[in-house]
């Protein structure tokens, strides 16, 4: 993969006007692993983010997330290449100097990791202490912020008596204490309901809006990218597979790991009934499956009714959805095509004409007892 390649291109120009994090050139390997070879966490890595924007950083587990988030507030040094937070090299800076650094870098934690001794506003309180700030200053400060996350009548509660969105809007209104200019989430919603998790999603975007503060989400849910992320950058092995503006890639995905990663957020799911009849290779009397994506203006279309009529291309509809990303319609349609030699490169050449991305999924076989393609 060439260095193009490898760059988020969309984060990256956004940067180049404001650049508030650059990752440029990092890998990071740990010692001998069970086989006796190092372990290469990530490669090659980089990433610009502009001040203000909030970066979605997605992949499965082992992608190398957690390790690009320690990389970023300083806990891990790279093996190879820079990170540049607000314009100090984190990677290069010894621990007197870092823990100066880390004060602009606000960090929230998957299982809040709040102190169960200390109430909510003696967790918020900590930072404060530890940066030598007057009892006075802290008491005020603490109140705001409790305030700012919709704990302030929360604020003499202890951890154990508080919800789990209750615990993590203490850890955010302590990560935001010491005013950072970045806000570090490592999994904030993942122990939550999906109930919970919108609420926290939102707060964090009126964090974002209100304070102007950059945001970096590491997730493995891409409804999480969706709800919040103006960029996203998709992790696999270490490596940044796919990046660019959330709109882009969420309606035209460039790599099978972000098409996995993107099935069940864009409503892509077949039935399970249709699933099961699905081939990788086309045999007697199966189905072309292809998927269709509708982007802006194209989204609300009639094009199944178009290609049955100007085509004489009859499309079995088997899934399908219309929603909208960041105020940017879109639709998705999965569908059936009739058997024949030419049927699926004459649908794909008039789809593709009209600016629709189409992609194949594989081919459905014949319902027991049934010769034609629907489903």
């Amino acid at each position: 993969m060439g260095e193009d390649e490898r760059r988020l291109p969309s984060a990256d120009r956004a940067s180049e006007r404001d650049p508030l994090i650059r990752i440029e050139g990092v890998s990071k390997r740990y010692p001998a692993g069970a086989n006796g070879e190092p372990v290469a966490a990530l490669s090659d890595v980089n990433l610009g983010v502009a001040s203000g924007s909030v970066l979605g950083v997605i992949g499965r587990s082992g992608a190398g997330k957690s390790t690009l988030i320690r990389l970023l507030n300083g806990l891990e040094k790279p093996t190879e290449g820079r990170v540049v937070v607000d314009g100090a090299e984190v990677s290069s800076l010894d621990e007197r100097r870092l823990r100066d650094v880390r004060r602009r870098i606000g960090m929230v934690f998957q299982h809040f990791n709040l102190l169960a001794s200390r109430t909510a506003s003696g967790n918020v309180a900590l930072p404060l202490e530890i940066a030598g700030v007057p009892r006075a200053a802290i008491r005020a400060q603490v109140a705001e912020l409790l305030d700012l996350v919709g704990l302030a009548d929360k604020r003499d509660r202890y951890p154990a008596e508080l919800s789990g969105g209750q615990k993590q809007r203490v850890g955010i209104a302590r990560a935001l204490a010491t005013g950072p200019k970045v806000l570090l989430s490592d999994e904030a919603t993942s122990a939550l309901d999906p109930e919970t998790t919108r609420a926290i999603l939102d707060l964090l975007a009126r964090i974002n809006r209100d304070l102007g503060l950059t945001i970096v989400l590491i997730t493995h849910e891409m409804s999480v990218i969706r709800a919040i992320a103006d960029q996203v950058a998709v992790l696999e092995h270490g490596r940044i597979v796919e990046g660019g503006a959330v709109f882009d890639v969420f309606t035209r995905p460039q790599t099978e790991i972000t098409r996995a990663l993107l099935a069940g957020e864009m409503g892509l799911r077949l039935p399970p009934s249709l699933a099961e009849r699905l081939r990788p290779e086309a045999g007697p009397g199966t189905a072309t499956v292809l998927r269709i994506t509708f982007r802006g203006e194209h989204a609300t279309d009639p094009i199944v009714a178009r290609l049955a009529r100007e085509m004489g291309i009859e499309a079995n509809i088997l899934s399908g959805t219309v929603d909208e990303i960041g105020g940017q319609p879109f639709g998705s349609l999965i569908v059936a095509l009739p058997p024949g030699p030419d049927v699926a490169a004459r649908a794909s050449a008039f789809l593709s004409a009209r600016d629709l991305a189409v992609d194949p999924v594989g081919y459905l076989a014949p319902a027991i007892g049934r010769s034609r393609h629907v489903a």
